[in-house]
């Protein structure tokens, strides 16, 4: 039995902010405790993310106790932001999804529209256990989703992403290279596997909880913006293209989601209980 651990684990406050590093993280059946349980959204309701606006990587949000934030960006004043209230929601389009979200205060608008430069409101999902369900094509009956881009974790491997730098170092954009792993905005990062073995996983463990592979991880213009710049390459798309096209996608990663409760920290084992066809998910 293949056994390996976690290197690192990653929540991200607000959708499409910067990442921040935690030693231990509680694991609800939505996704990681206070992981993405708010967005941006533009005037018309659809979900603001670095595919249009890269500069989010350089914004920071900070929990707060109460599940409320400390917005901060380099060269503005931070601002905080409570849980609103849920009187009344909004609707929110998340990839062509539908959820009702509800709206922050208008200070929390107004410092996020300065920030980016354009009309865009922040808003907090209330209720993950009812308002978004995972892709019914991948899910199992009542499993739910934060703002997550569709799956509740994604995890890579850092075997995984040392493969996949030797090929970018081979190939036409070699001077991009060596990638870090936050181009991939993971929720938990595994060593100790070979290269692209989670290709193969249907089910792990890690430390205390399960786990079932709902699919491989398509990846998206996102993974070629710096996180510590903002600016965009050609890479990791590009080697992707070439060495990782699996049913039409680009891919990178797998998505999870829990089976059991608990909490994973960092240096748990994770083990593989099921295995499924490398490539297929």
């Amino acid at each position: 039995m293949e056994i390996a651990e976690v290197q690192s684990i990653h929540l991200y406050p607000v959708k499409a902010f910067q990442g921040l590093a935690a030693e231990a993280a509680v694991v609800e059946p939505w996704g990681l405790a206070g992981d993405r349980r708010w967005a941006l959204i533009d005037a018309g309701g659809k979900v603001v993310t670095q595919r249009e606006q890269p500069r989010l990587a350089l914004a920071a949000a900070a929990p707060l106790a109460g599940g409320g934030l400390r917005l901060s960006a380099s060269g503005r004043p931070a601002v905080t932001v409570e849980v609103p209230q849920p009187s009344a929601t909004v609707p929110v389009n998340i990839f062509g999804q539908k959820v009702e979200a509800v709206p922050a205060a208008a200070e929390a608008h107004a410092w996020c529209s300065a920030y980016l430069g354009s009309d865009v409101r922040l808003v907090h999902l209330d209720d993950p256990a009812s308002r978004r369900p995972v892709d019914p094509e991948y899910a199992l009956p009542g499993e739910t989703v934060s703002f997550a881009d569709g799956y509740p974790l994604l995890v890579t491997a850092s075997a995984s992403l040392d493969a996949l730098n030797s090929l970018i170092a081979e190939g036409r954009h070699a001077a991009e290279g060596p990638l870090p792993m936050n181009r991939f905005r993971p929720s938990v990062v595994v060593r100790g596997t070979e290269p692209w073995a989670e290709d193969a996983w249907a089910r792990v463990s890690v430390g205390e909880v399960d786990f079932r592979v709902a699919r491989a991880c398509g990846r998206c213009v996102v993974t070629t913006t710096d996180q510590g710049t903002a600016a965009r390459g050609r890479e990791p798309l590009y080697t992707l293209a070439r060495h990782r096209r699996f049913d039409g996608g680009l891919v990178f990663g797998q998505n999870l989601v829990p089976l059991t409760p608990g909490t994973i920290r960092v240096g748990d084992p994770v083990r593989v209980l099921e295995r499924g066809a490398a490539g297929s998910r």
